[in-house]
């Protein structure tokens, strides 16, 4: 796969927090603190800080990363409305499915690295 991390637009946290993005198989979803935990921060908020910037989405698929509630989370820094819509569309045509409170329907779609 083509590097598609350009090390100018990012920061070196943000590098490992992308590349780890892309081990993140199709049809599969990470958690905040699963991914925090695979680059060595214990921040779920500096992950989604990162995940917030992410120049290269949806190439670079940070719509596979859901809260550790198993709830679907935010999207480009928005907690509902359009953008949530979106990553939830986004993981539907992967075959990641939500129920009606917004929680993955299927734990076995939940991928450790």
């Amino acid at each position: 796969m083509p590097n598609l991390i350009d090390l100018k637009t990012t920061t070196n946290f943000q590098k490992k927090v992308y590349e780890a993005l892309l081990e993140i198989p199709i049809g599969k979803i990470t958690t905040y603190k699963l991914l925090g935990a695979y680059i060595g921060c214990k921040s779920s908020q500096a992950i989604g800080q990162a995940l917030k910037r992410n120049p290269f989405a949806p190439d670079v698929p940070c719509h596979r990363v859901i809260k550790s509630d198993l709830s679907i989370g935010g999207y480009v820094g928005h907690t509902e409305g359009a953008e949530v819509s979106k990553k939830k569309k986004l993981l539907a045509e992967e075959g990641v499915l939500f129920d009606t409170n917004n929680k993955l329907s299927d734990v076995k779609k939940i991928f450790s690295f």
